[in-house]
């Protein structure tokens, strides 16, 4: 059965995990799944993209029998190995890394429980909307490890070390409206799934190439020193100006009509 479904329209793909009997709790199907359709959309023409989970929840976590395979065997032989993202993740980290690397913006649409690798999964896209009651937990000190799916590079990026540590240490459930209050989540909505379609319909709007370049600029600005960051400013902007995209938006402003981008 598939674990992962991937559509496209209007430009803007849209990813839903499709095991909602477990609610959508991640097994070695879905891991799979999961980094698969996050090569399929690096590699399409989508200019935005919408992860979401049908059913109840958006993801539950890992499930618990894929643990329990890993019993009686050395987990640095499954762990250590660096399989994916050029060399720096394995695959239960690229479950998340696959969307962070995503050149375009990809929009969490979040209902229900987002827990442990679920909010691994989350942390992976540039925007998370949630409906009011979801709950969010870094759920793996529940079963006595640690977040290992990416998050220990994506959650301080988004919260204080504090939050970070209370999360971890004691994995509690947070309300949504608490996740807003930290930084966990940008936004919550009634229905979060057509809030993240406005959004993503919103961006996908706008010049393609110059979407592009600010997620790279984003992303250089959040790491970088400031000589590094004013460098690539300049050649970014460089890189836009004067060119086919750049030109249609001018047009498009002047001419007081949609932007239309081949």
């Amino acid at each position: 059965m598939a674990r992962v479904s991937v559509t496209y329209e209007n430009h803007i793909a849209h990813v839903r995990l499709t095991r909602a009997d477990k609610m959508n709790a991640v097994d070695q199907d879905m891991i799979e799944a999961i980094i698969k359709a996050g090569q399929e959309v690096a590699a399409s023409d989508a200019r935005a993209c919408i992860v979401s989970g049908e059913g109840k929840a958006f993801c539950a976590g890992i499930d618990i029998t894929g643990l329990s395979g890993m019993m009686g065997k050395e987990p640095a032989d499954a762990l250590m190995p660096r399989t994916h993202g050029d060399g720096t993740t394995n695959q239960w980290q690229e479950v998340a890394m696959v969307w962070h690397r995503m050149e375009v913006p990809v929009i969490a649409a979040i209902h229900g429980v987002c827990f442990g690798a679920g909010i691994q999964l989350a942390l992976g896209a540039d925007i998370r909307i949630a409906a009011p009651g979801t709950r969010f937990a870094v759920m793996e000190m529940k079963w006595g490890i640690v977040p290992d799916m990416g998050g220990m590079v994506l959650l301080p990026k988004l919260v204080r070390s504090d939050v970070l540590r209370r999360m971890t240490y004691t994995a509690e459930q947070v309300a949504a409206e608490q996740a807003l209050d930290w930084g966990l989540i940008t936004e919550i909505a009634e229905d979060p799934q057509a809030a993240a379609l406005g959004l993503a319909t919103t961006i996908a709007g706008k010049s393609p190439s110059a979407i592009r370049a600010a997620k790279r600029l984003i992303a250089i600005a959040e790491s970088e020193d400031d000589a590094t960051i004013l460098e690539a400013e300049s050649r970014l902007q460089a890189e836009l100006i004067g060119k086919p995209h750049q030109m249609e938006v001018i047009a498009a402003e002047m001419g007081k009509r949609p932007a239309v981008f081949k």
